[in-house]
């Protein structure tokens, strides 16, 4: 065989100096195709309500960042120096404008009224946030839990099922009816805790065929006793055969 008349001119290396050590011209490889990372599974976040798993179509709840923390400092700030003055009326206004705020807030300004001192102001914070439609009060007690307060998010609900029978079935009815079942659940489960079998067969009265087996499931989760006293107070109020 003949002899190559000319040999493969060498390869250049890249300008640049040591900004482009080891790289190679595009040419000298081909490009090896990118690892495909696995799909990350669905993970549950924080201590939230028994551990449940979020269903696939539920959207992760927005973190809060360093705009709604200044927010957070600066509103503590203000309530700190009302308390100081004596003006303890227009502390508790702004208390009640503060449970309006968007739920992810609210860790942050737990963590800034224990910061300062403020632990009553806290708990007085904690009750006007209960008094919110129920749907805005699981999705701050959803925030809280998020945020590793279990015990704030738990007291919130408890706080919260203090309302007529009619209500809480409506926010059934609302959560249910949004698909957002791991809330649903834990409200039921709250209301069940502190309320008696006759007043959640109250609940169920409104819609036997889909609260019946939510709050029969709600009550398994506070004490096998619990579900049992359920199923006799649905029967008695003949909504369950």
């Amino acid at each position: 065989p003949e002899r190559p008349t000319s040999q493969a001119k060498p390869r250049k290396r890249p300008r640049g100096g040591a900004r482009f050590a080891g790289i190679t011209e595009e040419a000298a490889e081909p490009p090896r195709p990118a690892p495909v990372a696995p799909a990350p599974a669905a993970a549950v976040r924080g201590a939230r309500f028994a551990g449940v798993a979020e269903p696939a179509g539920e959207p992760a709840p927005s973190r809060p960042g360093p705009e709604e923390a200044r927010a957070a400092g600066g509103a503590v700030a203000r309530l700190h120096a009302l308390r100081a003055q004596g003006r303890g009326g227009e502390a508790h206004v702004l208390l009640a404008e503060l449970a309006g705020w968007p739920a992810p807030r609210l860790p942050l300004l737990a963590a800034e009224l224990h910061r300062a001192g403020l632990e009553a102001d806290w708990a007085t914070l904690l009750w006007e946030v209960a008094t919110l439609p129920p749907a805005g009060l699981v999705a701050a007690a959803d925030a809280l839990a998020a945020a590793g307060r279990g015990a704030d998010a738990r007291q919130l609900l408890r706080q919260g099922v203090a309302r007529p029978a009619p209500e809480i079935a409506d926010a059934l009815h609302l959560l249910t009816g949004d698909g957002r079942e791991r809330q649903a659940r834990a409200l039921a489960g709250a209301y069940l805790a502190v309320r008696s079998p006759e007043d959640a067969a109250g609940v169920a009265r409104s819609d036997p065929d889909r609260l019946v087996p939510l709050l029969l499931d709600a009550a398994r989760g506070v004490s096998e006793e619990r579900h049992w006293d359920l199923v006799h107070a649905f029967r008695v109020a003949g909504v369950l055969a």
